[in-house]
C-alpha cells in the first residue's frame, strides 16, 4: 500500500485532549523531529479539539503555562554537541512547574564507525545528572531514528569495496536502541524507531544479521529514506502524543 492510500484512524479522546492541553514539554531535536513537529500540526489541523500551545524557545523556563516547547539543538554528526545543547536548555530548568523534556539523536549521529557503548555512556551519564540536578524535570528517551537500507547483494558489493553501507548503520543505531531499552523503563522512552519499522498492519521492516532483526525505516514513511513523510511524520506524532498524554 502505498503512502498516499495509507488511511489513519487515529483519534485522540477527550481525556487525552485535556492531558495534553494541561503538559509542559521540552523537546530538542534537529531535522527528523522537525517531521515529527510537522506531523502535531497536521494532526491539529485535522482535529479541532487539540489545540497545543507550540513555541520555539531554547529556554524552557522562560515559557509560562502548559506549552510544548520545541528547540534545534547541537549540530548533526555531533551527538556529543547535542547532549551539551540540552543540558543548556535546561540550565534554569523548566520552571517552577516542572515538566517533561526530552531529545533525541538523529539518524546521521549513529553510523557504521560509532563506538555504540561509548556513545550511549556518554548520554546515560548526562541523563544521570541532568536528573540530579532537575529533579521536577521527567527525563523521556528517545530511540534513534532509522533509514532505509539497500538491497543485501548490493550492500555486498560495498562491503568487498569497503564502502559504507545502511545495513551497518543500522546496525549500529538498532545497538543503541537495545541498550536505551535495557536500561530504562518503557514508560520513559519514546520508541520512534518502533514508529518507524512498523506498518499500520502491524508488520515490520527488517532484514537479518546473523540471528539478529535489523529494524529499518519502512520505505513508506520516506521519501529520500532518512527524513520523515506525511504519513510517516503523522505516525510518529500519533505515538508521541498518546504516550504523553499518559504521563
Amino acid at each position: 500500500m502505498g503512502p498516499a492510500t495509507m488511511a489513519s484512524t487515529f483519534a485522540l479522546s477527550d481525556r487525552q485532549i485535556r492531558a495534553l492541553a494541561a503538559k509542559r514539554v521540552f523537546f530538542g531535536h534537529m531535522s527528523v523531529g522537525g517531521n515529527i513537529l510537522e506531523g502535531v500540526k497536521d494532526l491539529m489541523a485535522a482535529d479541532s479539539r487539540l489545540k497545543l500551545n507550540l513555541v520555539t524557545s531554547a529556554d524552557p523556563s522562560s515559557v509560562q503555562g502548559p506549552a510544548l516547547i520545541e528547540s534545534e539543538v547541537g549540530e548533526n554528526g555531533m551527538p556529543s554537541s547535542k547532549n551539551t545543547a540540552f543540558a543548556a536548555a535546561l540550565s534554569k530548568g523548566m520552571g517552577t512547574q516542572g515538566g517533561i523534556a526530552m531529545y533525541k539523536y538523529c539518524y546521521v549521529d549513529v553510523t557504521d564507525s560509532t563506538d555504540v557503548q561509548h556513545l550511549f555512556e556518554e548520554y546515560r551519564r548526562g541523563i544521570e545528572s541532568l536528573a540530579t540536578e532537575h529533579p521536577s524535570v521527567r527525563i523521556i528517551h528517545i530511540t534513534v531514528p532509522l533509514t532505509t537500507v539497500e538491497p543485501a547483494p548490493k550492500a555486498w558489493v560495498k562491503e568487498v569495496l569497503g564502502r559504507h553501507t545502511a545495513r551497518a548503520a543500522n546496525i549500529k543505531r538498532n545497538q543503541f536502541n537495545r541498550l536505551l531499552k535495557q536500561t530504562y523503563p518503557a514508560d520513559s522512552i519514546f520508541d520512534l524507531a518502533e514508529v518507524e519499522s512498523t506498518l499500520p498492519d502491524g508488520s515490520r521492516s527488517y532484514f537479518s544479521s546473523g540471528t539478529d532483526r535489523i529494524y529499518t525505516l519502512a520505505e513508506e514513511y520516506t521519501s529520500d529514506g532518512g527524513h520523515l513523510n506525511e504519513v510517516g511524520r503523522k505516525a510518529a506524532a500519533e505515538r508521541l502524543l498518546t504516550q504523553l498524554a499518559s504521563l
